[in-house]
C-alpha cells in the first residue's frame, strides 16, 4: 500500500490530517529555502532535508499545522527517529560537533 493511500483509523488519512495538496506545494517552497536538516547541522553535518516537520505536534490545529514558524527540515531518518523520541520524551536527544548536548535543559546546559 502507497503512504499516500495509508489509512490509519485513529488518525486518519494523509488529506484528513490536512497533508493535501496546498501542503504539498507549501512543503516543497519551504524546502527549496531550507533544504537541510537542521539537526544534522547542528551535529556539525551536511544532509539533505526531505520532510518538513511541525516543531510543536499541531494536533489537528490549523493554524499551528500553517504557521511557518513552527516548521523545520528535516532528513527522513531524523524525522523518523530522533523526532519521534523526543516527542515521546520531552527532551531534545543529541549532541553538537563540540559534544555538547543539544537540550538547553540538559543538566550540562545549566
Amino acid at each position: 500500500m502507497t503512504t499516500s493511500r495509508r489509512y490509519d483509523k485513529q488518525r486518519g488519512t494523509r488529506t484528513e490530517r490536512g497533508y493535501d495538496n496546498r501542503w504539498v506545494k507549501a512543503r516543497a517552497a519551504y524546502l527549496a529555502k531550507h533544504p537541510l536538516c537542521v539537526y544534522c547541522q547542528r551535529a556539525g553535518r551536511v544532509t539533505a532535508a526531505s520532510v518538513v516537520d511541525h516543531i510543536v505536534p499541531h494536533k489537528g490545529d490549523n493554524k499551528l499545522f500553517w504557521s511557518s514558524d513552527n516548521w523545520q527540515a528535516l532528513c527522513k531518518p531524523h524525522h523518523d527517529s530522533s523526532k519521534q523520541a523526543e516527542e515521546s520524551k520531552g527532551a531534545m536527544i543529541g549532541c553538537d560537533a563540540d559534544g555538547q548536548p543539544l537540550d538547553p535543559r540538559h543538566a550540562w546546559n545549566i
